[in-house]
């Protein structure tokens, strides 16, 4: 690329790394992922908010991390599928779409620890002190919990993309799959050691705060159910909870691999894959978790499929 390219501000993108003869697979794959992904988060919301008898603070919680998992995946997976027939070396994309895209999909990984510990305290207080759970979790709680979750996130990655978009650049190739911070601050040539003690501070304070509030939450809901002799209460608290935390665990191992494959450069490669993976399966898993574990949520569900089809036979009869 010459210098006059160069200064439009355009970057060389890597994006995902396929032979041509996978790149019609991976294209079928990856689209009918995300067609799972969006059409199984945004019906989930929509039952929620359509059914009154669903506006409970846990379901209303959990559409929270429904509407993340949608903008995560929309953040990555369709500029993978718009280059994945373009070769690597005619990959391109504006410096200001990098911030974007490294912006969004930070947000989305901060957004998911932040919604997850809300969501572990409003299970907290259900099971620890159920008598006073519809007074704590009132409507302007769940909308507090809600906004301060998003507003942590949202402030503490605009410190994140900020510290890097200060730097001037000296390169304009992105050897990732998608653009992140450390692409972004990779570009330059200056020191960027205020960039790695702040994102150094940034992960042990986010996945620290999480993985701590999380276990906390846990232990103390642990032993409510074990000093309770109520069966019926322990099942469902249990039923809820393990919901919950396999939620988290699918989250915060996929964050963690690619957090561990950062100290091998030569598996960069298998880092990169994972750091796709982490905007792709959690949000596919997600959805499911909750509405196959949730009882209240399938049962809508099942509902809402056996009334389509008795419609459906009901206009095939007229015919």
């Amino acid at each position: 690329m010459d210098n006059a390219t160069f200064n439009l501000d355009i970057l060389q993108l890597e994006g995902l790394k396929v032979s041509p003869e996978s790149s019609f697979p991976a294209f079928i794959l990856l689209l009918l992922i995300y067609a799972f992904i969006m059409v199984s988060n945004i019906g989930l919301v929509v039952l929620i908010f359509a059914d009154r008898s669903l506006h409970l603070p846990m379901y209303l919680l959990f559409c929270n991390m429904s509407i993340n998992d949608v903008f995560g995946a929309t953040t990555i997976i369709p500029p993978l599928l718009s280059d994945v027939f373009i070769p690597i070396t005619d990959r391109y994309i504006y410096y200001y779409e990098c911030v974007v895209q490294a912006f969004c999909a930070h947000f989305h990984a901060s957004a998911s620890h932040t919604v997850l510990m809300i969501m572990a305290f409003d299970r907290y207080v259900a099971i620890c002190n159920p008598l006073r759970y519809a007074a704590i979790m009132t409507n302007r709680i769940v909308v507090l919990l809600s906004v301060s979750a998003w507003a942590v996130a949202l402030l503490m990655v605009v410190i994140l993309v900020g510290l890097s978009v200060r730097l001037s650049r000296c390169r304009w190739v992105i050897l990732h799959p998608f653009c992140d911070n450390a692409s972004l601050f990779k570009l330059s040539c200056e020191s960027v050691l205020i960039n790695n003690i702040y994102g150094l501070g940034y992960t042990v304070v986010l996945l620290g705060s999480s993985l701590g509030s999380v276990t906390l939450t846990y232990l103390r809901i642990a032993m409510v159910c074990l000093s309770s002799k109520n069966k019926a209460l322990n099942s469902k608290a249990l039923q809820t909870c393990a919901t919950h935390l396999a939620v988290y665990i699918i989250m915060f191992v996929s964050g963690s691999i690619i957090i561990i494959l950062h100290r091998f450069p030569d598996l960069s490669d298998h880092r990169k894959l994972a750091s796709i993976l982490f905007h792709v399966v959690p949000p596919a898993l997600n959805s499911v978790i909750y509405g196959l574990q949730i009882e209240a949520v399938r049962e809508k569900f099942i509902g809402f499929t056996r009334k389509k089809k008795h419609y459906d036979r009901g206009k095939m009869t007229q015919y």
